[in-house]
């Protein structure tokens, strides 16, 4: 009897310590329907976010804002959170480690904004990157260590994503790279497995140390696509979460159903969007771009842990972008960072309105913003910011969604046959 006794005070004791411990600032919670949902602290959290990356119009990607004077953020910050925006990713962090933390501060204290920090892994180097060799994998990880020890304790860090489309150099897409041991087999599959399984592997060994570092923070793999995810759930077991760039146009397909029967971790689309150029008829066309973005944004909603019937798989997204960068089309030449270029650069035939333009180039670089930019007007010395309709369709449908779906269920078929 005093056995049983002893026993029980044991797991009474046991469950009063895990009651009592911190929770992680930020933490993914595994429901017990197989669902998941991103808390900070011990509120649920839906990331409503957009890419942010505000370069004035004649600046290229090299351009400094962090230590812009004119302090985009603080405009910006504002406008974000009319809108509902609470949510912002950016790419890498700025050399400066006090202006980012003043950055940081900014959009947390004044608006309650927060950072999904990234690192590019060196993805852009020249002439490409050595996932495959181990000097190459020690600067990138050290570098990727260092900027989670100095942001770790700012409040306004929501996680971390390591890398963003870099799976696409293992297949040889953009940035190919190699290894003697993979060039000496003869089986492209092989080679192509052997990469990722570089790769993948990797990134776990980064997101493990990051874990020791900082355990307030969930650590995202960034993905294009699905691609090579079968193979990262072999090797890259200990990534909180999947951030995946997704570019379908109208709708995101079977993605959440397929990324639980191959990766089963939560789900940040960490870009998708569309852009607010019709190629095909040569001027702006913000009805198209509002209609792809709702339609994608129902989809996100649709899959979150709260809403039945679907995977509840999804924590959010971020829209690629806040504002127009004039510098995209032709990043070589400066005089062309002053004009805003309707050449189209690519094609991709799920946003379809405008896909019979000419060579079937119908995607924008310079025009995914949901808030425009007018140079030739300027305000606190920035160039004047001009919020698209998409800006006022999400910012209704964030506000309440629920009353939103309702009141345009049925709505979306005639905003389709309009364009």
């Amino acid at each position: 009897m005093a056995g049983v006794l002893c026993a029980g005070i044991a797991v009474f004791l046991l469950f009063l310590w895990m009651s009592v411990q911190p929770r992680p600032a930020v933490y993914i919670r595994k429901l017990k329907n197989n669902r998941y949902k991103l808390m900070t602290g011990n509120r649920p959290y839906v990331v409503k976010g957009v890419c942010y990356n505000p370069i004035p119009v004649g600046s290229s990607h090299d351009y400094d804002w962090w230590s812009d004077p004119y302090k985009p953020w603080l405009v910006d910050g504002k406008l974000m959170k009319d809108m509902g925006i609470n949510t912002v990713r950016i790419y890498q962090s700025g050399e400066n480690p006090e202006q980012v933390k003043k950055v940081l501060k900014d959009l947390f204290n004044l608006f309650g904004i927060r950072v999904v920090m990234g690192n590019w892994l060196g993805f852009w180097e020249y002439p490409c990157p050595f996932y495959g060799d181990k000097d190459f994998q020690q600067r990138v990880k050290s570098e990727v260590l260092e900027m989670v020890k100095t942001y770790k304790d700012e409040p306004g860090i929501l996680l971390w994503i390591l890398g963003n489309e870099n799976n696409y150099s293992c297949q040889g897409n953009i940035n190919p790279w190699s290894t003697d041991e993979i060039d000496a087999e003869p089986d492209l599959q092989k080679q192509r497995f052997m990469r990722f399984q570089i790769y993948y592997s990797f990134i776990n060994e980064v997101a493990q140390e990051i874990h020791k570092i900082d355990p307030n923070h969930p650590v995202a793999l960034g993905n294009g696509e699905l691609i090579g995810l079968d193979v990262a759930n072999q090797y890259c077991r200990d990534v909180d979460l999947v951030a995946c760039v997704i570019y379908r146009g109208k709708t995101f397909g079977n993605m959440f159903r397929s990324l639980r029967a191959t990766f089963d971790k939560p789900l940040l689309i960490s870009e998708f969007g569309a852009d607010s150029f019709n190629a095909e008829l040569l001027k702006e066309d913000q009805n198209m771009q509002a209609f792809f973005l709702e339609a994608q944004w129902r989809q996100i909603y649709e899959n979150l842990s709260d809403n039945p019937g679907e995977e509840g798989n999804c924590i959010g997204g971020i829209i690629f972008e806040w504002t127009d960068e004039w510098w995209k089309h032709n990043s070589y030449d400066p005089e062309s960072w002053k004009i805003h270029d309707t050449e189209s650069n690519w094609s991709n035939g799920s946003y379809y309105f405008d896909i019979k333009a000419n060579g079937n180039k119908n995607m924008n670089e310079e025009w995914f913003g949901i808030v425009a930019v007018n140079p030739a007007e300027k305000e606190g010395g920035l160039d004047k910011r001009i919020p698209r309709k998409a800006y006022y369709v999400l910012r209704e449908f964030w506000k309440n969604p629920a009353a939103y779906l309702k009141k345009n269920s049925n709505n979306s078929r005639k905003k389709e046959s309009a364009n």
